[in-house]
């Protein structure tokens, strides 16, 4: 169901004769219908709401796809290096990680976007910059086990440098996890993203959101609801499948050995709630 909806994404606005920025002055806050090509109505200004919400999931899933592996980058490479160095090292690493999840990143995001001009690039590395903390804990957790395994302490035996160990051993051993939990940082990636463009802080019109879309749609509730139904039927949507597929992805990696526990429960390093 997740690549079916970025297909429609990537797709589905060719379907239809109308640009997302272009009004059909025929057609202001037209209901849904096959009559006048409008399949899920117009908006106030006569902005289709089917190609303005396609385009909405497929900024929407570019930016969490793109923020995600920023996140996956940095917390894996933090969280496997404090994981595996242990000692002094280890604490220091972590501490600084307690530093960072007490300041507000949100709001620093929000200030980032207030103060510089809004583009895609500077969106995907505040969402990522903000998503990767949780990760480099739980991946810190791993490469803590890790580091006391045979294989481990064989490659150290044999004098294999850190980096080696951490390239050829811990990072390899972490990506099962990683992966399982990046779908789980996808989610919140949007969520944030859909959040910011709630509050007008996403990627400046023509391109829009999901989020965007769900603030204007609040403004049109009376006269034109679905257009805030549809993206948030799409919203809800996504992140419901992200959060199967990492269900999906738990069970098929078996990671640490979950899949075979008689509650099903997610890992010890990633609480079910966390999604």
């Amino acid at each position: 169901m997740l690549a079916a909806l970025a297909l429609l994404a990537l797709v589905g606005p060719w379907l239809s004769p109308y640009a997302p920025e272009h009004p059909d002055w025929n057609a202001l806050s037209a209901a849904p219908s096959l009559s006048h090509g409008h399949w899920l109505g117009t908006d106030a200004i006569g902005r289709d709401t089917f190609v303005r919400a396609l385009y909405g999931l497929r900024l929407s899933l570019l930016l969490g796809f793109g923020a995600t592996a920023i996140a996956l980058a940095i917390g894996l490479a933090y969280g496997a290096s404090a994981g595996y160095l242990g000692g002094r090292s280890e604490r220091t690493m972590m501490r600084g990680l307690d530093v960072l999840s007490a300041l507000p990143f949100l709001l620093i995001v929000i200030l980032l976007l207030t103060l510089f001009e809004r583009s895609l690039w500077l969106l995907l590395a505040a969402i990522g910059g903000y998503v990767w903390i949780d990760l480099a804990r739980v991946m810190r957790a791993e490469a803590a086990r890790l580091r006391e395994q045979p294989f481990v302490l064989a490659a150290r035996a044999a004098g294999a440098t850190t980096l080696q160990v951490l390239r050829w051993h811990i990072v390899p051993n972490l990506l099962g996890l990683a992966l399982v939990y990046a779908s789980l940082l996808a989610a919140q990636a949007i969520l944030v993203e859909s959040f910011l463009g709630f509050l007008g802080l996403s990627i400046d019109q023509p391109s829009a959101g999901l989020g965007t879309l769900l603030q204007e749609g609040t403004q049109e509730l009376d006269s034109a609801p679905w257009t805030l139904l549809v993206p948030a039927i799409l919203l809800v949507a996504t992140l419901a499948c992200f959060q199967q597929l990492g269900d999906a992805l738990r069970d098929w990696l078996d990671v640490r050995g979950t899949s075979n526990a008689p509650d099903g429960t997610m890992p010890a390093a990633i609480p079910a709630t966390s999604a």
